[in-house]
């Protein structure tokens, strides 16, 4: 079977054809041509779309999806499909399950749930059994099924001596740690930042030196084992600073940041709206603009859209009873293309790759394809029309967008809207 990408322009610093415009034959998987003009055979599938760009394929490297257990919120199959019309071609998935994802067998049953899709599924292993921050789980055991990280999804590991054991004992399979960083004691009750519209608004305030002071915590302890040790989803411009010294010194730390708080800060709050209740809150324009300068100098490694279904049973409730999350894959390209230029939106959104020692790939023949493909320039609004997911929860609902993801080309599949 065979592809044929017409007329695409490809952005890939590590392909011979960066910046141009060019045809892209695809056979069995593979690229087999890249040229300025090539023709389509009687057996050829022609795909042709408006202003066509083409990257290595994306990853989001904190999806939720839901299965097992909370299948109402979203299932691994739909979950993926999401992902592709979205352009990611990889999605790592966090063990947020019912019962929660902290064994080999069920590291093993998520892969064979997603083994037919075009995406590439990578899950993360509970750091702790049943993330209950108590006991570390089958750190080894779950390597050898396929996670590739551990962690306990939003969740602080408040014993420091627990985290200092996991970080030394994954050096002996080279694991990789995550470890979500927010004091709990200094957030209290907090649901959103600790600020102004907080105040105005009579809701209770998480600060920043929760996420910071538990941040400069663990590189302490990384300091101390070594090993790697990845933060996700800072918010303040205290953690970027944080880091920014922590790499200064050399340490094997990493980090993301997620979509909404490189877009979106705390003055979005006034209408009580659920949807943007968010872990780590939403914080202001100063820590958004450190977030973006973080971005622009590489202290901060990835954007993740940070995908957390929630259904509606937990989103129509009180601001402060309703539960912590958004859905972000479908906004997510055409969010970040409001605020980050577009060289460098590829770059972060395929850095994963490396965080996470996946396999590397490149648009030049011979390779594997993997591949997505967008238009970074059509204006649009996100709408309900737009949502794919099950669940609606969308914080960048009836947002003005830029930008939009046709689909990907993965695992010999071609998903396109």
């Amino acid at each position: 079977m065979k592809t044929l990408i017409k007329k695409a322009t490809i952005i890939d610093p590590q392909s011979a054809f960066h910046q141009q415009i060019v045809d892209v034959l695809i056979e069995n998987g593979t690229i087999q041509n890249i040229a300025s003009e090539i023709q389509a055979g009687s057996d050829t599938s022609l795909v042709e779309r408006e202003n066509l760009h083409l990257s290595c394929g994306w990853i989001d490297t904190s999806v939720s999806f839901g299965e097992p257990g909370f299948e109402q919120r979203e299932t691994i199959e739909n979950g993926c499909r999401v992902a592709a019309l979205s352009g990611f071609s990889s999605v790592a998935l966090q063990p947020n399950t019912n019962p929660v994802n902290d064994q080999q067998t069920s590291i093993s049953w998520i892969k064979s749930k997603a083994h037919n899709t075009a995406v590439d599924l990578y899950p993360i292993g509970a750091l702790t059994k049943s993330s209950n921050g108590q006991e570390l789980a089958e750190l080894y055991d779950m390597k050898n099924a396929g996670a590739i990280a551990f962690g306990d999804y939003q969740k602080d590991i408040s014993d420091a001596n627990l985290l200092k054991l996991a970080l030394q004992y994954s050096q002996d399979f080279q694991g990789q740690i995550i470890a979500f960083s927010m004091d709990k004691n200094l957030k209290g009750n907090g649901v959103v930042n600790e600020g102004i519209p907080a105040t105005r608004l009579g809701l209770k305030g998480n600060p920043s030196l929760a996420e910071e002071i538990q941040i400069a915590r663990n590189l302490f302890l990384l300091e101390y084992t070594g090993g790697k040790l990845h933060i996700p989803t800072i918010s303040s411009a205290g953690s970027v600073a944080l880091i920014k010294q922590a790499k200064a010194k050399g340490l094997p730390v990493s980090c993301s940041v997620s979509v909404a708080h490189l877009v979106l800060t705390d003055e979005v709050l006034d209408a009580f709206d659920t949807r943007y209740k968010l872990m780590p809150p939403l914080r202001n324009e100063a820590d958004r603009l450190a977030l973006i300068a973080g971005i622009l100098d590489g202290t901060i490694d990835v954007i993740t859209s940070d995908h957390q279904p929630i259904d509606i049973e937990g989103k129509k409730l009180e601001f402060d009873l309703a539960n912590y999350g958004s859905i972000g894959l479908e906004s997510a390209f055409g969010a970040l293309n409001l605020v980050l230029p577009l060289d460098k939106i590829i770059e972060k959104l395929t850095a994963g790759i490396k965080v996470f020692d996946m396999e590397p790939t490149s648009i030049n023949v011979g390779q594997k394809a993997n591949l997505t493909l967008f238009n970074p320039n059509i204006p649009w609004a996100f709408s309900e029309n737009d949502i794919l997911s099950k669940s609606k929860n969308a914080a960048f609902l009836g947002h003005p967008l830029k930008g939009k993801a046709y689909g990907i080309y993965n695992r010999n599949q071609l998903v396109i809207s």
